[in-house]
C-alpha cells in the first residue's frame, strides 16, 4: 500500500461524508517537511459540517487512528500526517535491494506494441544537433514505455524522398564531381544542396527542373533512381557511425521511399468515400469540420506529398504492428501536419488514429539563432560529440588522473552530457546549445549525476558493503528521509513521464535524487562506526541503483568510477 492510500484509508474511517477516492484526490504535500509528509485540507467539509475548517481539522486529528504514523496533528485547517520513517525506510530500501534495476517496473502495458517514429534525418544532409532532439527523446520514450511493460518498435523514418532529391540531382548534374562526392559524401552533397537553394532564389527555372527530376524519380527513371540510391547509401554509412556513438539502435529503417508503392490504397479509400476534391488541379481533402486547412493529397502535376506517404505509413504500421500507441517524436513546427494527418485518417474511418500521438518539441538554437541546413547554418553532431568527449576527458584528468579506462569513461560522460542536457528540458521548450554548460560536472547536468553515482560506488567499495536481505535498515533523520521519499516516488515518475510523453520528468527526478544524496553525504559521516552505519550504506546502495536506472531510461551510462 502506498503512503497516500494509507492516509486516505485512515481518514475514510472518520469522514463518512467522503469516499476513499475523493479523500485521496484532496491530499496534498505540505510546503515544508517540518509540517508533515501528507496533508488533508478540511475546507471542503466546512459547508457540510457547518463548522470552521480549523475546528474540523482538530476533530479529525483527535479521532484518527495514528497507529501506523509517527504522529497526526492539526495545523490550522490542515490535518498533517507524519509517516513512520523507520518502517518506511526499511521497506523501501529492501524493495530496491531485492528488485535492483527492475525497481519501478510495472506491467501496465501488458506487452502491447508502441511504435515510435524517431530521428528520421534527411538523406544527403549531415547529421546535425537539429536531429538530436527527435533521436534522444524517441529513444528515451522507448526505454520508459518498456519499463511499463510495453513492447516498443523504434522506426527511423528516413527522409529519403521528396522534392529535395530533385534539387540535389539537379545540383549534382550542374556542379557535381563524382570523385569529390565519393571522397567526402555528406560534405559535398551539403555544398550542392546549399548552392542550389541559393541559386533557386534568383533562378526559378532551376526549381522547375528540380520538380521534373523528382517526377522522374517517382516514375522510376533509371538515372534518377541510381543517383538517389547512391546518395542514400552514402548517407546511411555516416548516420550509422553517429548512432553507434550515441548508443542508439532501431528496429526498422523504413523511410519515406518504402511507402512509394503503398500510397494507392489510401488514395483509393479517399476516392471511394468521396473525400477527394479538386482545387486548382490538385487533389485535396476538406477539413473545415476540424478547423483545419484542406489537406493536399496530390499536386496538380500528380506528385505526392508528405501527407500522402504518411497516410500510407500509418496504415502500414497499424496493419503490421497493431499498435496501442503510435508516437511521432517530431518538432512542433509539424503540429499542423499531424493534426491534418489524424483528421484525414479519421475521415477515412480509421478510429485508431486517436492512438497516434505527436510528441512535439521545441527548437535547438545556437546563440539564440535558429539552425537551418538550407542556409548552411548548422552544428554538425559528430565533431560536437568529439569535442564533448575531449572536454569530459580533460575534467577527468584533473579530478582523477589515475583512472583506468579513461577513454571509455570520457566517451560515456561526453555523450551522456549532450543527451542529458537535451532531455532535462521540458520537450515543449527549446534550448540554446552550449557545450561548456552541458559537460560541466557542476549544476543540473549529466556529468553531475554520473559523478554522484560514481561517488556512491566508491563509498560502497571502501565499506565492502553487501546488502543483507534479513537486516533492519532504519533511518529517521530529515536528510535520509528526503532520499527515501524520492526513491519511493520513482515508479510514479516513470508513469507520469509516459503519460506526458516527457522524459524530462525522469531527468529532473535524477537531478533531485543526486542533489539530495550529495546533501546527505556532506552532512553525514556514512562510513563512521555508528548503529546506523549499515542503514546509511544501504541507503547509498539503493540510491546508486535508482540513479543508474534513471540514467539508463534516458540512454545515459553510469560509470562505476570517474
Amino acid at each position: 500500500m502506498d503512503n497516500k492510500q494509507m492516509v486516505a484509508e485512515a481518514l475514510a474511517n472518520v469522514i463518512p461524508s467522503l469516499d476513499l477516492t475523493a479523500i485521496a484526490n484532496l491530499l496534498e504535500q505540505p510546503k515544508s517537511s517540518d509540517l508533515g509528509d501528507i496533508a488533508f485540507p478540511a475546507f471542503s467539509l466546512a459547508k457540510v459540517e457547518r463548522k470552521a475548517p480549523q475546528m474540523i481539522a482538530a476533530d479529525i486529528a483527535e479521532k484518527i487512528d495514528a497507529t501506523n504514523f509517527e504522529k497526526v496533528v492539526a495545523t490550522g485547517p490542515y490535518v498533517n500526517f507524519f509517516l513512520d520513517k523507520g518502517v518506511i525506510s526499511d521497506t523501501v530500501l529492501h524493495q530496491v535491494i531485492a528488485e535492483q534495476d527492475n525497481y519501478g517496473y510495472s506491467n501496465v502495458g501488458q506487452g502491447q506494441n508502441v511504435v515510435i517514429d524517431l530521428s528520421s534525418p534527411n538523406i544527403a544532409k549531415p547529421f546535425s544537433v537539429g536531429h538530436l532532439r527527435s533521436t534522444v527523446i524517441g529513444d528515451a520514450l522507448s526505454n520508459i514505455f518498456k519499463k511499463l511493460g510495453y513492447h516498443t518498435v523504434k522506426v527511423n523514418h528516413l527522409g529519403d524522398w521528396g522534392k529535395q532529391f530533385g534539387l540535389l540531382i539537379t545540383a549534382y548534374k550542374l556542379w557535381g564531381d563524382k570523385a569529390a562526392v565519393e571522397a567526402n559524401p555528406i560534405d559535398e552533397l551539403l555544398k550542392l544542396y546549399v548552392h542550389i537553394n541559393a541559386e533557386v532564389e534568383t533562378n526559378p527555372e532551376l526549381d522547375d527542373e528540380a520538380r521534373l527530376w523528382f517526377k522522374k524519380l517517382e516514375d522510376g527513371d533509371k538515372e534518377a533512381t541510381e543517383l538517389w540510391q547512391w546518395f542514400r547509401d552514402e548517407s546511411l554509412v555516416e548516420f550509422n557511425r553517429i548512432y553507434d556513438q550515441l548508443g542508439i539502435t532501431f528496429d526498422h529503417y523504413h523511410g519515406e521511399a518504402f511507402y512509394n508503392d503503398k500510397m494507392d490504397e489510401g488514395i483509393q479509400i479517399l476516392e471511394d468515400k468521396g473525400l477527394l476534391h479538386e482545387s486548382k488541379g490538385a487533389s485535396i481533402v476538406d477539413l473545415e469540420g476540424y478547423n483545419l486547412p484542406p489537406a493536399m493529397i496530390k499536386k496538380s502535376d500528380g506528385t505526392t506529398l508528405y501527407i500522402t506517404r504518411d497516410i500510407a505509413t500509418a496504415m502500414f504500421r497499424k496493419r503490421t504492428f497493431d499498435f496501442a500507441k503510435s508516437i511521432y517524436a517530431v518538432g512542433q513546427e509539424q503540429s499542423n501536419h499531424f493534426r491534418q494527418l489524424k483528421a484525414v485518417l479519421k475521415e477515412m474511418g480509421f478510429d485508431w488514429s486517436d492512438d497516434m500521438v505527436h510528441v512535439e518539441f521545441g527548437l535547438v538554437t545556437k546563440n539564440k539563432q535558429k539552425l537551418s541546413t538550407r542556409k548552411g547554418n548548422i552544428i554538425l553532431l559528430e565533431p560536437t560529440i568529439a569535442e564533448a568527449v575531449e572536454r569530459a576527458k580533460n575534467q577527468i584528468e584533473a579530478k582523477n588522473p589515475d583512472l583506468e579506462q579513461k577513454e571509455a569513461v570520457a566517451q560515456a560522460v561526453g555523450v551522456g552530457a549532450i543527451k542529458f542536457y537535451d532531455l532535462k528540458t521540458d520537450r515543449r521548450n527549446g534550448y540554446d546549445f552550449d557545450l561548456e554548460a552541458m559537460v560541466s560536472f557542476e549544476g543540473e547536468t549529466g556529468p553531475y549525476i554520473q559523478y554522484a553515482h560514481a561517488r556512491i560506488q566508491s563509498i560502497l567499495r571502501k565499506a565492502a558493503f553487501t546488502p543483507n536481505p534479513d537486516a533492519h535498515y532504519q533511518l529517521s533523520d530529515a536528510e535520509s528521509w528526503e532520499i527515501i521519499k524520492l526513491l519511493q516516488d520513482f515508479s510514479r515518475i516513470v508513469e507520469r513521464a509516459a503519460d506526458n510523453y516527457d522524459p524530462s520528468l525522469v531527468a529532473k527526478f535524477a537531478i533531485n535524487l543526486a542533489q539530495s544524496f550529495n546533501k546527505y553525504y556532506a552532512h553525514t559521516r556514512i562510513l563512521d562506526d555508528s548503529p546506523e552505519r549499515e542503514s546509511r550504506l544501504a541507503l547509498s546502495y539503493a540510491t546508486g541503483v535508482v540513479l543508474k536506472e534513471a540514467l539508463r531510461l534516458l540512454g545515459v551510462e553510469a560509470p562505476e568510477k570517474m
